[in-house]
């Protein structure tokens, strides 16, 4: 009896040896590729493989994230449903945690989480976002805000302050300047040096020092409904901001309203909003191209509305597709990637995994 003990804790020693090089073979592995010195992570709302190929149907095969070379999945279930919402969704993406529905980087016991954007302000980088939705929306607010529930949108505008990206680019002025607390946080942005703007301003003007644009009481118009070229517009002012910086930076962009139209089941609106993403996503490819040194990650947060294409013609950028559902669902959503480390993100991966591996393209170490 004694030898058989002996002998299944041998197996059981080897088992643990086995699986700790497993572990150092993996970390060894990504340790391999590339530093990046800058990431531009670009997040689709509610953008589907469906959606990407709607896209590229009406686009007649043209599509700049369909040319990125490494591409990959990323399963999206939090950690209170099978179907997430974009807040704890962001909050995987920006922590490496996943956490219950409706929670703003805060953990299962509503502790604060340390998000990739707060990381990479502490290794000295610049920091940005570029949204085409209020910055206190969900997915943005995850990268920057603590808060218990999206819909604290006052108390997610205050978080801002305390944490301070360098460029921030999207809607929502009235939640900094007409608040139930009276406070006027766009003096209190001033007074910390950020430029304040509002839809009037030229983006492009701005080539250096801490801005703020939010061109909208609340959320910016539809692209059809005259928001233009806005969201590309962005991501280059951001760009032109955060290079600036010799250390590197991160800029994290969000395609806002694929979700809402995929929720209201309007196809030519969530083509609209799929192609005006990808514009952006091409100034980003465009900008790593050249630089050398920054890595693009293009994914999702979830999948919005079910979508089936059951017909189409890419020759004459026609598509034909149905709906399942006006809420999100839990299928897997696309990853694509381009520049140094890239490859780290193919296959299938969880939501989490890709905070992890943005940190390991850096360098950087969890706090």
């Amino acid at each position: 009896m004694r030898n058989n003990y002996l002998f299944i804790g041998w197996w059981i020693l080897l088992g643990f040896l086995l699986i700790g090089n497993l572990s150092f073979a993996q970390k060894r592995h990504l340790s391999r590729f590339p530093r990046a010195k800058n990431i531009i992570l670009m997040i689709g709302d509610g953008m589907g493989t469906a959606h990407v190929f709607a896209a590229y149907t009406a686009q007649k095969g043209q599509l700049h994230m369909m040319t990125f070379p490494v591409t990959g999945f990323s399963l999206t279930q939090s950690a209170s449903h099978y179907i997430t919402d974009s807040g704890a969704g962001g909050t995987a993406l920006a922590t490496g945690q996943r956490t219950y529905n409706g929670a703003i980087s805060v953990d299962v016991n509503k502790q604060p989480l340390t998000t990739i954007l707060e990381i990479a302000k502490k290794n000295g980088l610049a920091t940005g976002i570029v949204v085409s939705c209020a910055v206190t929306h969900a997915t943005p607010a995850t990268f920057y805000a603590h808060q218990s529930s999206r819909a604290q949108d006052e108390d997610i505008a205050a978080d801002l302050l305390k944490t301070q990206p360098d460029v921030v680019i999207g809607g929502g002025y009235k939640f900094f300047s007409q608040r139930k607390d009276q406070r006027n946080l766009v003096e209190e942005l001033k007074q910390k040096g950020y430029q304040v703007v509002d839809s009037t301003a030229d983006l492009s003007s701005f080539q250096k020092g801490k801005l703020i644009a939010l061109v909208a009481q609340g959320h910016p118009a539809e692209v059809s409904g005259g928001r233009g070229n806005f969201l590309s517009k962005g991501v280059q002012t951001a760009l032109n901001v955060l290079s600036q910086n010799k250390k590197g930076f991160f800029l994290m962009v969000e395609g806002s309203q694929i979700d809402w139209a995929g929720h209201e089941n309007d196809l030519q609106y969530l083509v609209q909003e799929t192609i005006d993403f990808d514009k952006a996503v091409g100034v980003a490819l465009d900008f790593a191209r050249k630089d050398g040194k920054t890595l693009v990650i293009v994914t999702a947060d979830h999948e919005t509305g079910g979508l089936a294409i059951t017909n189409g013609d890419i020759a004459q950028g026609n598509i034909e597709a149905k709906f399942n559902t006006k809420d999100h669902t839990a299928v897997m959503v696309p990853v694509f990637a381009y520049g140094p480390g890239a490859e780290a993100f193919t296959g299938v991966q969880l939501n989490t995994d890709i905070f992890h591996k943005m940190l390991r393209a850096y360098r950087f170490n969890l706090p």
